[in-house]
């Protein structure tokens, strides 16, 4: 499969990032070091190239009814300018993906995951029906992330749109940098951010124009490495290690988007039954002694097997080895010490309520 460059390639090549193949994308995974542009994004602000994002356009006159049936959240409460976070499922109630869904004047976008952009498309027109237009618009669009307390301060400077009335998650439509550009507010950090979609052909400008306000205030570009460190703080899912298409949204805590009190939709029966018969959850584990948990590592209580850690790493912000796996029923329950298999060392852990990172400026 050919490597595709994102619209801001030739920046990454220019500011020294560590390149290297992303869901067949060639993205940076860092430019100092992950470390550091952790932190900047923590107690400053960072700027994100995810123009690797799948964006769809749904429309038609059945395009929320479509989008009611095929994912798991209550499509029919958004309002315009309202965004939404959710999933599509199969009949088992194995998750397709999670995506963004936007709603437009009379269109709604769903933003998927670049590694399964192929797979969602063919899962939604497999299932199309009625009045519904589906439109893959993932290679005209650019997409920038601002992350960090400083983003909004940064930002303002370059839009006439009242960034303090975006709300979380909501977007308004404006211009950024003298470009069109739609401004949302969701984010993947746990601090303050906004996420920017413009044309590819101008994504670049707009880069430049940020990189350029934020120049006083700290602004760094940043990598892959941190954007998985700080999604991993706030116990974010990433699809392909915490969810995929072997787990369901009520064991991986995503009970909250799976709205069960709506009409039939795609894995309702199997959530009903999931709820009804849940035999594990995912959960943080924060390590009690020195430890890096990662992807695969067993999960043990008395010489028992009861989980695998999914997502792990070294916490910048706390200094300490944290992981995110899936336990066993009882042994869930925040407080209870487990032992984590890190290629045979056998290291000591304990259950803590998510986020790791609580101070965020994610409502601020």
């Amino acid at each position: 499969m050919k490597e595709k460059k994102t619209p801001l390639y030739d920046r990454h090549i220019d500011l020294g990032g560590n390149v290297v193949n992303f869901g067949g994308f060639l993205l940076p995974t860092q430019y100092s070091g992950i470390n550091q542009e952790h932190n900047a994004v923590r107690s400053k602000a960072g700027i994100f190239d995810v123009s690797h994002m799948g964006e769809f356009i749904i429309s038609g006159s059945d395009a929320e009814k479509f989008l009611q049936k095929i994912t798991v959240n209550d499509v029919s409460s958004l309002s315009k300018g309202e965004a939404q976070y959710s999933a599509m499922c199969f009949k088992n109630g194995g998750i397709v993906d999670d995506l963004l869904i936007y709603k437009k004047e009379n269109v709604f976008m769903l933003v998927v995951n670049a590694a399964n952009l192929e797979n969602d498309l063919e899962w939604l027109k497999s299932h199309q029906e009625g009045d519904v237009k589906i439109e893959d618009i993932s290679d005209k669009i650019g997409l920038i992330a601002v992350q960090g307390p400083r983003s909004r301060a940064i930002l303002q400077t370059l839009t006439d749109t009242t960034l303090s009335n975006i709300q979380f998650y909501h977007f308004a439509e404006g211009r950024v940098g003298g470009k069109e550009a739609m401004i949302a507010r969701t984010g993947y950090t746990g601090e303050l951010g906004f996420e920017i979609y413009s044309s590819a052909n101008e994504i670049g400008e707009i880069w430049d124009a940020i990189m350029d306000a934020g120049t006083d205030k700290g602004i760094e570009p940043a990598g892959l490495g941190c954007r998985d460190t700080l999604r991993m703080e706030m116990k974010f899912a990433l699809y392909g290690n915490d969810i995929d298409e072997t787990t369901n949204p009520i064991e991986a805590g995503l009970g909250w988007i799976t709205k069960l009190g709506k009409a039939d939709f795609i894995g309702k029966d199997a959530f009903l039954e999931a709820k009804a018969n849940v035999t594990r959850r995912l959960v943080c584990l924060e390590m009690t002694e020195r430890a890096i948990p990662r992807n695969g590592c067993p999960i043990l209580m008395n010489d028992e097997i009861v989980g695998t850690i999914t997502s792990g790493t070294m916490s910048p912000s706390l200094e300490k080895g944290i992981g995110i796996g899936y336990v066993n029923v009882p042994f869930h329950k925040s407080g209870t010490e487990l032992i984590v298999d890190i290629r045979g060392k056998m290291k000591s852990a304990i259950v803590v309520k998510p986020p790791f990172y609580k101070n965020g400026s994610l409502m601020d």
